[in-house]
Parts: structure tokens; C-alpha cells; sequence
């Protein structure tokens, strides 16, 4: 609540934007609708005022779109930049900058008020033929700050279906800039901030400062960036606060970026980002100073969508979810070395009905998925993934008591079975057991092993190779077989391919309460390995 209160104040402040009073489309156009469609080409990495002169710069560009700056407005050279395209045609800029100099701001950018906008990196001559190897195409063209300016904010985007695509952002954050400097990020997007008038403004709900005027733009793509560091593969000297900050959006995508070595999160969401996607994206060292984790959903975020991304070295998670509304599913993704200064789970949960599936996590400083039972985490599922060489269990269910710093990183450890029906509201995924299987030994015979066990009735049982001990949790590393308990809650499996000294654990997923926890492991023996002291 105290951080909405503030940001509720800043953005009725006019403060969130750090920019003066918006200035009005031409006097010629009613409406986004009646702009001209434009191929805008920039031609120089210079920045400053709009000026009538001969070259066409990143500002002016966007000044163009949002129709705010007319043609008539332009010198002879300027207008040789732009060429005028067919009423249905998508409205563009692109660009033929004659050095890799980066573009360094002086002020902040005007927002990108023109829907359909295509911002495309990749018509500068050069794009993709640097050395770094990368699985997003190196950038051509560059947008940094210069080191006095205080531009803390690369590009916002308010509009719908505007695409940014092929460049390099770095440089933008809040450090040394004092109080003005608010949602700090390569690429913001969010509704149309309000100016620093406020006498008409409307004063928001106690609950939430935005009004319903406050639409965020939807469709928004933002693909094959490198976010966070320069196209020669350097981050920036003083690292940029955020990758994607989505403080309000619908439907967004990002997909396919590079993103690195920002202070705090590659891609944070805030208010609202229902629909997000987020897929096939590079993320590597984020998290040094501030919000530690390499994608960060707050907010409502129903709906989204983290597949196939690459997450790499993050200082705390890969991904969390702190407070969020709606379900996420993250699948496919592989998620190595993370935790390199706080001991988090790789993915943190809070919230109900979330998906986990299909994830690779390994070298992690901390456990694989921790759901919290605060303030309610309930049917979350998390299957088919695979862990290796992680602190802690692969699934820790935490308990409503554990509220404590290191809970909301990295778990409470393993539940005991639950002995009253209070537990269901006490632990996340209403406290679903455990598997157990019904020896810690489990014998070849014939070259067949019958596993037994016994689990919550009508729950699924998930097996799965393990490469712990059999003191341990897991971890989950290998799944083997899906089978299903009966009505009283066993279940048996034959295997006829596990050799002597192979461990194994189970996982247990009822759909009305989520995954359990690990099971203990067992081991497989032959008989002649096992003395009179076992039996």
C-alpha cells in the first residue's frame, strides 16, 4: 500500500515521467487516426532540441510519428528522410546512421504515442555482423545516455501494437538523479502519464492510483533487443536500473532479446501486465544492486507465458512472483547458475494455479521451486522438470508461519506428513503429502523392480531418477513414470530398466491441491548386497 500511496503521488505530481507538459498532435490532425502514415528514416546520433537543419535524429523521428512535429515543419534535408506510405501501410522508423556512434540522449525521449509504430534496428546497414556470440543478432544501432544528463529512461512506449525491435538500450537508471527519477528502465511500458498540471486531474481510489481513464496500451512487442549492454557485447559503465519495466500492459511480448547486466530485473511487471509473454529470450547477470531476480512479476498477471528463455547467473531468482493475481506458466525454460548473491529458489511462487513444466534447473544457489503459503498459494502445478546440483529441495512447500526473510527466498525445507485438517490452510498447495515409498531398498528380480508407495488418494505420482542419497530429498533429476494411486492411495510401478545403486524419488500432484514435495529417496539393490541387518 505505502508503495502505491507513492507512486500514486509522483505519477499525480507529473513527476513519473520527468518530462514537461506533453506537447499537442499539429493543429491540422484531430486524432492518431488522421496522422499520415511515415517511413521515417534517422540519419544522425545527435540528440538535443528539435531542429529545422540537416539531419533527422531519433527525437524528431519520434516527434514525426506522434505528430507532434510536421513535415512542414522540416528542413529540405530532413524531409528527404521521410517518406509517406499508403493509408494501411504500418508507420516506421528506421534507420541509415552513417558511424556506430550510440545515440546519447540529453533528455528524455517523448513518449511513443502512435499505435502500430514499427521502431526497426535492423534496417541500419551492419545489423547482426558483430562478433559476440549471442542468440539474438548483434545491434547496429545504439541508445545510451550521456553520463550528466540524468536520462533515466530509454524508450515508453503508451500506445498500441507499437513494435521496438533490433536495438541496443543501455545506461538508464535512477542513480545520482534524485527523486524525479521514477520507473527508471531501457523500455517502459505503460498507460499515458499524466502532466504536471494536476489541477483537472481526478484523484484516484484509495486502492490504487490509476483511474479508468488510465488504459494501457496492448499488443506492445519488443523483440531482438540487446537490453542492458552495448553491441560490442560491454555493459554499460553504470548498469541500467531495469530491462522492460511493464507497469501497465495487456498483451505485451517480449521475445527473442538479449538482456544483461542490469542492477535489478531484465523484465519487471507492476500493476498490470494480463497476457504477457515472455519467450526465447537470453537473460544473463541481472540483479547486482537492486531487485535480484532476472524476470519479476508483480501485479495482475494473468495469463502469462515464460517459455524457452535461457536465464543465466541472476543474483537471486531466475523467476518470483511477489503478490501477484492470476496464473503464470512457466515452461520450457532452463535455468542455470542462478543465486549468485542471495540463496533463492530458482522459481519463487506466490498466488494459485500456476504452472511449472517442463524447466531444466541446475547450479542453483538455492532450492528449484519454493511456493509460499502467504498470503495463499494454492493448485500449482510443477512437472516434467528437471534438476541438478541445486541448495535445497527441488519443490519446497513453505508454511503459513514461515515469514521470515529467508522463507521468502529459499523455502522452509522438508513438511512433515499432515496430521489435521487445519494444515491445509497452513501450508502451500493445501498441504499435500509427500509420496512415501514403502522401503528405502527395493530389489532387482528377474531384472524387474516393482516400486511401491502410498500418496494421497487420487493424486498422480511422478517418478523420477534422483541423483541424491538416500538421506535426501531428491533432487528430482530425471523423470521415469506417470502412474496413478487408487483409492486408497498406493501405487506400484515395474521398471526393467534401472540398474544396482540407481536412487529415485516421486513427486504427488492432485489437481484440486498442486505438487507435493519430494519424496525421500530410495535405492535400488540386489539381493546379495543387502545383509541380515536389513531385513
Amino acid at each position: 500500500m505505502k508503495r502505491f500511496q507513492l507512486l500514486k503521488t509522483l505519477l499525480l505530481a507529473g513527476l513519473a515521467t520527468g518530462l514537461a507538459t506533453p506537447l499537442a498532435i499539429a493543429d491540422n490532425v484531430s486524432s492518431t487516426e488522421d496522422l499520415p502514415v511515415l517511413r521515417v528514416t534517422v540519419n544522425s546520433s545527435s540528440d538535443g532540441p528539435v531542429a529545422a537543419d540537416a539531419e533527422l535524429t531519433l527525437r524528431e523521428a519520434i516527434s514525426l510519428s506522434n505528430g507532434i512535429l510536421t513535415l512542414e515543419q522540416l528542413s529540405a534535408a530532413e524531409k528527404a528522410q521521410v517518406e509517406r506510405l499508403a493509408a494501411g501501410d504500418r508507420p516506421e522508423i528506421t534507420f541509415n546512421l552513417p558511424t556506430t556512434t550510440p545515440i546519447t540522449l540529453t533528455d528524455l525521449l517523448p513518449e511513443i504515442t502512435r499505435p502500430t509504430l514499427l521502431i526497426d534496428g535492423s534496417t541500419q546497414p551492419g545489423y547482426g555482423s558483430g562478433a559476440v556470440e549471442a542468440n539474438t543478432p548483434p545491434p547496429a544501432v545504439a541508445i545510451t545516455t550521456a553520463a550528466t544528463s540524468g536520462v533515466f529512461r530509454g524508450l515508453t512506449i503508451v500506445a498500441d501494437n507499437v513494435t521496438v525491435r533490433g536495438l541496443s538500450l543501455y545506461g538508464f537508471t535512477t542513480q545520482n538523479w534524485g527523486d524525479e527519477a521514477i520507473l527508471p528502465a531501457d523500455i517502459l511500458v505503460a498507460h499515458r502519464l499524466p502532466p504536471p498540471d494536476t489541477s483537472t486531474q481526478y484523484l484516484p481510489n484509495s486502492d490504487s492510483p490509476f483511474n479508468d481513464e488510465n488504459i494501457p496500451p496492448q499488443g506492445v512487442v519488443i523483440e531482438q533487443n540487446w537490453l542492458g549492454i552495448s553491441p560490442t557485447g560491454e555493459p554499460a559503465t553504470i548498469p541500467s536500473a531495469f530491462g522492460v519495466y511493464i507497469l501497465q500492459g495487456i498483451d505485451t511480448v517480449v521475445q527473442q532479446n538479449f538482456i544483461a547486466a542490469h542492477s535489478g530485473s531484465g523484465v519487471i511487471t507492476s500493476v498490470r501486465a494480463t497476457g504477457l509473454e515472455i519467450s526465447e529470450n537470453q537473460f544473463t547477470d541481472n540483479g547486482s544492486r537492486g531487485m535480484p531476480d532476472a524476470i519479476r512479476l508483480e501485479g495482475e498477471v494473468a495469463g502469462t507465458q515464460i517459455r524457452q528463455n535461457e536465464i543465466y547467473r541472476s543474483y537471486g531468482s531466475g523467476v518470483f512472483l511477489f503478490k501477484t493475481s492470476g496464473a503464470v506458466t512457466i515452461q520450457a525454460n532452463q535455468l542455470e547458475a542462478n543465486g549468485q548473491r542471495l540463496e533463492q529458489a530458482a522459481i519463487y511462487l506466490m498466488g494459485n494455479d500456476h504452472q511449472v513444466i517442463d524447466n531444466v534447473i541446475r547450479q542453483q544457489n538455492g532450492p528449484g521451486v519454493v511456493v509460499a503459503a502467504y498470503p495463499q498459494s494454492d493448485r500449482n502445478q510443477i512437472l516434467h522438470n528437471r534438476f541438478e546440483a541445486i541448495k535445497g529441495l527441488s519443490i519446497d512447500l513453505t508454511a503459513r508461519r514461515q515469514t521470515g526473510e529467508t522463507h521468502y527466498q529459499r523455502g522452509d525445507g522438508p513438511n512433515p506428513l499432515r496430521n489435521s485438517r487445519n494444515r491445509r490452510q497452513d501450508t502451500a498447495n493445501n498441504a499435500i503429502n509427500a509420496p512415501q515409498f514403502l522401503s528405502r531398498d527395493f530389489l532387482i528380480r528377474n531384472g524387474q523392480v516393482i516400486l511401491d508407495g502410498v500418496a494421497d488418494p487420487g493424486s498422480v505420482i511422478e517418478l523420477y531418477l534422483s541423483q541424491g542419497t538416500t538421506e535426501d530429498f531428491g533432487p528430482l533429476s530425471e523423470p521415469v513414470a506417470t502412474i496413478q494411486t487408487d483409492e486408497q492411495g498406493r501405487f506400484s510401478y515395474t521398471a526393467t530398466n534401472l540398474q544396482p545403486g540407481d536412487t529415485f524419488s516421486a513427486i504427488a500432484t492432485d489437481p484440486r491441491y498442486g505438487t507435493s514435495e519430494p519424496a525421500r529417496n530410495a535405492t535400488i539393490r540386489l539381493l546379495a548386497e543387502l545383509g541380515t541387518a536389513d531385513y
